[in-house]
């Protein structure tokens, strides 16, 4: 067994459960994150999200089930888990009064980096994180994505396992989403496991490997975006160009198990494709079988808002 097969996965939460007071804010959760991956939580406001993180940042200590870093139970030694994590919630916090190199030498203080070591990982940071020219720059000067590149920043210093960002996008103009969203796809290529919520359900779709859909703090859905729409039925939407027209191919299509429906327009057609019996790649193959020389194929992206609103009634816990 290989030492990847053998290690556990980097969150392993089993049966989660939050309660305040009369509020159950969490009810009976349970997902995994293997390493590597980037896990999309999605939900309303109220749903569950913010609790759930807390727990795994070990802020939350009243909870029932158990929820592991690495195979660290976080109540056993939450000193530990904190060296495996960054966390970045939805607020910046009150260090206005500091440039941006001070705030970074004062974490990386914080973290126990040895201070022959701290410049070189500030610099680091910063040109990961494209902020290299804002160092000097006071905190309070910065716009509200700068801020949060920053706090990404400062969870980067100590070279953590496990990112766990709550709401990094929100309140953001859409040029800052961008940077933001582009600085987690390098992350993710660098090997970060990382944990992300946000309600920008487009974006996490364009990110996520494995998506979770919590309402009322119930996991109703956890998988990948294609398994999530092959649980709903979910249809595919595939076009695609002919070299000629062929009118007898959009029967055979028809006919083919997995094909919901072909619709004829002016310059393509349009098939309609349950992903749970045929695969878009095997799709390809049956439209060359039948003698279609294909000019154009595009699948249609997933649309994540409709499985979030089918699996979602809107309400809180």
């Amino acid at each position: 067994m290989t030492e990847t097969q053998s290690a556990p996965p980097v969150v392993s939460v089993e049966n989660l459960s939050i309660r305040y007071g009369s509020l159950q804010a969490v009810d009976n959760v349970s997902f995994v994150i293997p390493r590597g991956e980037v896990f999309g939580f999605i939900g309303p406001n109220g749903a569950g999200k913010s609790s759930t993180i807390r727990v795994l940042a070990t802020l939350q200590t009243q909870f029932q089930g158990k929820a592991r870093i690495n195979g660290v139970e976080v109540r056993d030694d939450p000193d530990a888990v904190r060296e495996m994590i960054g966390y970045v919630p939805d607020f910046f916090g009150v260090y206005d009064d500091l440039t941006a190199r001070e705030y970074l030498h004062f974490f990386a203080a914080a973290y126990r980096i040895a201070p022959q070591q701290r410049a070189g990982i500030v610099d680091d940071v910063l040109q990961l994180t494209d902020l290299t020219q804002k160092i000097d720059s006071p905190v309070e000067s910065l716009s509200r994505g700068m801020k949060q590149r920053l706090s990404l920043a400062r969870v980067l210093l100590h070279d953590p396992d496990l990112l766990l960002l709550d709401e990094p996008a929100s309140g953001l103009d859409p040029r800052a989403r961008i940077e933001v969203r582009e600085l987690l796809k390098a992350l993710q290529e660098m090997g970060k496991t990382i944990l992300i919520s946000s309600h920008i359900l487009h974006e996490l779709a364009q990110l996520c490997t494995r998506i979770g859909i919590i309402e009322a703090g119930k996991l109703v859905a956890e998988g990948s975006l294609s398994d999530i729409f092959r649980q709903l039925s979910l249809k595919r939407v595939v076009h695609v160009q002919l070299a000629k027209r062929m009118p007898e191919l959009v029967g055979q299509l028809k006919s083919v198990q997995g094909v919901d429906d072909v619709e004829e327009q002016t310059d393509r057609l349009v098939i309609k494709l349950r992903e749970d019996e045929l695969a878009v790649e095997d799709l390809h193959r049956e439209i060359v079988r039948l003698g279609g020389r294909i000019r154009m194929y595009q699948p249609e992206a997933m649309d994540m808002e409709t499985a979030f609103m089918k699996l979602t009634e809107g309400v809180t816990a």
